[in-house]
């Protein structure tokens, strides 16, 4: 209900059903921002887990100041699953990410396929919302999945840190059509 607009077109009249303004539907939207974090066992070194974990309670922040929804999905062993959400975020901090480990492989098409559930549900429920997939990986996978069709917008945050690097973050936002970030570059202000 848009009640600034109701009430102007009201006036002082009684209320009635033709005063009533609403919101339209895109502005109610908002939008949905959809976290993959690998915890595979390459994750471990140097630090990349704990990185992304950072990175991801900044995020989670800086979307409760926004009223953004936020959804975590995490994959590493032989497993994908939903941590959060979708929904906002009413504060995160590192507690609910210290029990997140990481170990085993990277079943990146599995986490891939369960962050697209996510998504899928979000077009259901909210056909307007906008859905942003954030990809926090090394890139040490083999699999190659494809670009999630059910997100309006893929970043993929490359956590690799080895030099030389493999490059495998970078050639997939491009066959992608993604945006491409380091964590190093991604400032979050509260």
């Amino acid at each position: 209900m848009a009640w600034s607009a109701t009430l102007a077109r009201k006036r002082q009249d009684p209320l009635r059903a033709a005063h009533l303004q609403f919101v339209p539907k895109e502005a109610q939207a908002g939008v949905l921002h959809c976290f993959l974090l690998d915890c595979s066992a390459s994750m471990l070194s140097g630090e990349r887990l704990a990185i992304a974990k950072g990175l991801l309670v900044a995020c989670f922040n800086h979307a409760a100041t926004e009223r953004a929804e936020v959804a975590l999905v995490s994959f590493g062993g032989a497993r994908a699953d939903v941590r959060f959400g979708p929904a906002i975020p009413r504060w995160w901090n590192e507690r609910w990410l210290d029990p997140i480990g990481g170990g085993g492989g990277t079943p990146f098409a599995l986490g891939m396929r369960t962050a697209e559930q996510v998504l899928e549900r979000a077009i259901r429920d909210k056909p307007a919302q906008q859905r942003v997939l954030w990809v926090l990986t090394d890139g040490r996978s083999s699999e190659q999945p494809q670009r999630p069709a059910a997100a309006d917008r893929v970043v993929l945050v490359d956590c690799e840190r080895d030099v030389p690097a493999l490059g495998r973050c970078r050639a997939l936002a491009q066959a992608w059509g993604a945006a491409y970030a380091r964590p190093e570059d991604m400032i979050v202000a509260d």
